[in-house]
């Protein structure tokens, strides 16, 4: 070494240097690789992608592998940093200053800015260097082996299987984030579908029905003449068909069956009863979720739901699970739905039997689902008792004034645009 030139041991001290750039880089880039993006490639048969992938199978080796190496590199430069100080000064007292200084180089050029660099640009770095760990892993696989065993030896004392790994599967909520914080990867369109796709666990039949006082239907005891203008006039393609009251269904009349007998004036009573459909039962806490793949299963379009005695409380039907996904069919949430009428003066005429989970996405409230299913249920449990005509309440910072009340329930109310809390009066507590 003494005849070593200077020149020489500089240009090892910088290889080394670089080499220990490349470990420290590689490792930052390999261990925060994006799974998803990385099996997705992989899957394309992209050769950086598929040397990664398979690296990153055992992580416990690959560390292994990549701590060798950087320590090695990083003891040779600390021998060779010593060689030249000594060559350079012939004093002792140098080392610590060549030490402090070999140091500041390392942790710039070797650790900090190779380690931000493959944090913000992961593939760059980890696909190349897996070409390189591959072959490498095999030549030092005794070394790896002998140094893992004992590094997984020492684990297992505190009671953690290498083997094991991280799971990559995702919660529902983490999904919820993935898909949130995509950004410009996904149209915010895009985004509320998936988000409202995942919340259908958290959405149940009851939620959505059309309550029982609102189905439309066909009486199969009621006058002839009436039934069979409420066929002619009907918008809906699906009717149910029962005896006197919706408790007593006993199918499912399909226009495109009825329409025809209609206008070959074939149609009565009895024919009308032989072409409905059996009715299909839902309990009223289904998820919406499963209920779509039931549909499915069931090649139904429209169901009747029921609570635990079996009693009918509304009707559900396939187009209502999926404006849960995609939202309304319509440009305005509010153009179609009898139960809302907005007025020349910016306000609303509601029905209180309104779901609110329709009045919610019709009028951008954010009222609670989990307590009452309509309107009128929220404001006499809001209130805890029925109201009088002409009481104003705040329901999610919109005014809201009782216009009807009939047979103990609230039948109309008046919805006011959003206000800010801090703009409404505060009353006076000494006037009575």
């Amino acid at each position: 070494m003494d005849d070593t030139p200077l020149s020489v041991l500089f240009a090892a001290l910088l290889l080394l240097i670089l080499l220990s750039a490349f470990f420290s880089g590689s490792e930052t880039g390999l261990m925060t690789l994006n799974r998803y993006r990385l099996r997705h490639l992989a899957d394309k048969q992209h050769p950086g992608a598929m040397r990664a992938q398979k690296l990153l199978q055992r992580q416990d080796r690959l560390i292994g592998l990549i701590l060798l190496g950087n320590n090695f590199v990083n003891v040779l430069a600390s021998i060779l940093m010593t060689l030249i100080t000594l060559r350079i000064y012939n004093d002792t007292g140098m080392l610590f200053a060549a030490g402090l200084v070999l140091t500041l180089v390392i942790l710039l050029f070797a650790e900090v800015t190779p380690k931000t660099l493959a944090a913000l640009h992961p593939e760059r770095i980890a696909f190349p260097a897996a070409f390189v760990y591959i072959p490498l892993l095999k030549v030092m696989s005794p070394l790896v082996w002998i140094v893992n065993g004992i590094a997984n030896g020492l684990l297992r004392l505190v009671g953690v299987s290498p083997e094991q790994g991280a799971s990559d599967a995702l919660t529902t909520e983490e999904l919820r984030t993935v898909v949130t914080e995509a950004g410009a990867m996904i149209p915010k369109r895009h985004q509320s579908m998936l988000l409202n796709l995942m919340d259908l666990e958290k959405v149940t039949v009851e939620d959505i029905m059309v309550p029982r006082n609102e189905v439309t239907g066909i009486d199969i005891d009621a006058d002839w003449e009436v039934s069979r203008k409420l066929l002619i006039e009907s918008q809906y393609t699906r009717l149910p068909l029962y005896r006197e009251t919706i408790d007593h269904v006993i199918g499912i009349l399909h226009m495109r069956k009825v329409l025809p007998l209609l206008y070959r004036d074939q149609l009565d009573p009895e024919t009308l009863l032989g072409t409905a459909r059996e009715p299909y039962f839902i309990p009223e806490g289904t998820s919406l979720n499963r209920q779509l793949l039931n549909f499915q299963r069931e090649h139904r379009r429209i169901g009747f739901a029921v609570d635990e005695y079996g009693e009918i409380q509304g009707l559900v039907t396939l187009e209502d699970i999926l404006e849960e996904i995609v939202g309304e069919f319509t440009s305005d949430p509010t153009a179609h739905i009898e139960d809302i009428l907005p007025q020349d003066d910016g306000t609303w005429l509601v029905d209180g039997s309104i779901n609110i989970r329709t009045l919610n996405a019709a009028l951008d409230m954010s009222l609670s689902t989990d307590g009452p299913k309509t309107l009128n249920g929220l404001i006499i449990e809001y209130m805890e008792m029925i109201p009088e005509v002409g009481t104003s309440l705040l329901l999610d910072n919109h005014p809201v004034d009782i216009v009807q009340i009939k047979e103990n329930r609230v039948k109309s109310v008046r919805i006011h645009r959003r206000v800010d809390r801090d703009t409404l009066p505060i009353p006076d507590d000494s006037t009575e």
